[in-house]
């Protein structure tokens, strides 16, 4: 009997909505799912969020301000 293939197990993300100091809003960025949860909850998203933050304003050159708040959508 042939097998089945198994299929690849697709990359767990949480998408966050971002809410910046001067009232910017971003909408659904992820941050792997697997750093989320425990005793932290979803407090370790702030700093992956803050890392893709301080990526993206090194390439820009324009940094964001600092983050007001962070809701799971």
């Amino acid at each position: 009997m042939a097998r089945k293939n198994a299929k690849a197990k697709a990359p767990n993300y949480v998408l966050f909505n971002i809410v910046y100091q001067d009232g910017t809003l971003s909408s659904n960025r992820k941050v792997p799912g697997d750093l989320l949860g425990g005793l932290d909850g979803d407090e370790p998203a702030r700093t992956v969020i803050e890392e893709q933050d301080n990526e993206i304003a090194a390439r820009s050159g324009s940094r964001k301000a600092p983050i007001k708040s962070i809701k799971r959508v």
